[in-house]
């Protein structure tokens, strides 16, 4: 069984460390700040073995050389992202995989946050470290690739298992929330969540993990085959793509 730490650092980014320990390996997904990832690891007695990262942001990839410097671990990230990652080692690219122990894990190349995402799925596991292609109620901003770039990226993502734990990098799910209501105010689902994430952060406390049950469910960037949201932007003959995209570009203008 895998043993997973959440750092909140920043504003709202999520450090993820995870553990084996059975091969006692560490990796930590995107690690934005140095020290509270060598504290945590510091009072788990773990060494770090490997970064994976997301994508090339900085508040993604901002520790990669410190962490490697102190801990000589491996950087692994997106081979479209060699010359813009940090100290990386090995070039990563769709449907790869490796192991952390015995664990596999799993490229999935996620192109529309940026051009190089990519996203770390554990099968056995079902765990999905997703960065900011897909968001707890929410998915990324469109800083480099296409509306139907993401739109394709999410499609992939929904042919995982149900149960599949969703681990994204930032909180941003109360805001999502209210966003996802004005869409679809009657979804009985999204309003149920919509109390118990309020109920989370009036008490400071996480929203992540969500699952992909839940995201079906609730995160309108899933949801362009739902009829409510079609008939509240006036979208109920275009195709799937061109209402994502127009989900999109209301969510940024929200």
């Amino acid at each position: 069984m895998l043993e997973i730490i959440q750092l909140a650092v920043l504003n709202d980014n999520y450090i993820y460390l995870i553990h084996d320990p059975i091969s006692n390996e560490t990796a930590v997904i995107d690690p934005a700040v140095c020290q509270p990832v060598i504290d945590a690891l510091a009072g788990k007695k773990w060494s770090l073995n490997y970064i994976l990262n997301t994508h090339h942001h900085n508040d993604h990839v901002g520790a990669n050389l410190a962490l490697k410097e102190k801990t000589n671990c491996k950087i692994l990230a997106s081979a479209y992202d060699s010359h813009r990652t940090p100290g990386i080692d090995t070039l990563l690219n769709d449907d790869d995989t490796f192991k952390l122990g015995e664990h596999l894990i799993q490229v999935i190349a996620t192109p529309g946050h940026t051009l190089g995402h990519i996203v770390f799925y554990f099968p056995h596991s079902k765990l999905l470290f997703c960065g900011d292609t897909l968001f707890s109620l929410g998915c990324g901003r469109l800083f480099e690739g296409s509306a139907e770039q993401m739109w394709h990226s999410l499609q992939r993502l929904k042919e995982l298992p149900k149960e599949t734990l969703i681990y994204c990098a930032h909180e941003y799910t109360l805001a999502n929330a209210k966003f996802a209501l004005s869409l679809e105010p009657d979804n009985e689902a999204l309003q149920i969540r919509f109390q118990q994430v309020k109920n989370l952060r009036l008490k400071n406390k996480s929203t992540i993990p969500s699952t992909l049950k839940q995201e079906l469910e609730t995160n309108p960037f899933l949801r362009e085959d739902s009829l409510a949201i079609q008939h509240t932007i006036n979208a109920t003959n275009s195709q799937p793509v061109n209402i994502f995209k127009q989900i999109r570009e209301l969510k940024d203008n929200f």
